[in-house]
């Protein structure tokens, strides 16, 4: 799996992070049917690797399927064990680098100029700017363009609607959306609103009108 590639082409990034194991792989699933090209189940959700391993099964081999929130070591190993096949940290680590070891692809979390810096020293496929929100949103994407203008960035935390748009047209190289999106979905909550808001997402990162 090319992470990297797909990230540029697909440019969407769904994070699941549920309290219901069930609801989380039927959001998981949900999400990929609808045409959501990427999918991160977050190990702080309940039930995180089972959920992982089931949407493997489900999915089968070639289906872009990520773990999130990989903190440790053993993090980044379980989540290969469950049939991840790429990792999402949400900063620098032990997670990260045993994940490089292992050559899983990794978006690495890092925030300021130096951590980025250290993050692709450790072998990041892309710098997940986190919590992009806290600094400004958009206007700090732009401003770490400016030094880091060939790094990939893709923007996590607060990414509404609104801030997408703005994001994908200052040329960020994709987006990463959890609760605009999954909304109470990975908890139980209504599937089918779900559903729209993911066709909603895929249009808009296609750049076709909502």
């Amino acid at each position: 799996m090319n992470l990297l590639e797909l990230l540029r082409t697909k440019r969407l990034l769904a994070i699941v992070r549920g309290s219901d194991r069930d609801a989380s792989l039927r959001a998981v699933l949900a999400l990929v049917e609808e045409g959501v090209p990427l999918v991160e189940v977050s190990l702080t959700g309940r039930d995180a690797l089972d959920v992982i391993a089931s949407a493997r099964a489900a999915l089968g081999p070639d289906a872009p399927l990520g773990a999130g929130t990989v903190l440790t070591a053993d993090d980044a190993r379980a989540a290969r064990e469950a049939g991840a096949d790429f990792v999402v940290t949400p900063g620098l680590g032990a997670g990260l680098d045993e994940a490089h070891r292992l050559g899983l692809p990794t978006l690495a979390g890092a925030l300021t100029p130096s951590e980025i810096i250290a993050a692709r020293a450790s072998g990041a496929t892309a710098i997940k700017v986190f919590p992009a929100d806290a600094m400004g949103g958009p206007r700090y994407l732009r401003a770490l363009r400016g030094p880091f203008l060939d790094v990939p960035l893709i923007p996590v935390g607060g990414v509404d609607a609104e801030a997408a748009r703005t994001y994908l047209a200052e040329g960020t190289l994709a987006i990463g959306v959890g609760s605009p999106l999954l909304g109470d979905a990975a908890h139980g909550g209504d599937l089918n609103a779900l559903r729209d808001r993911a066709r909603a997402h895929v249009r808009l990162v296609e750049g076709r009108s909502a």
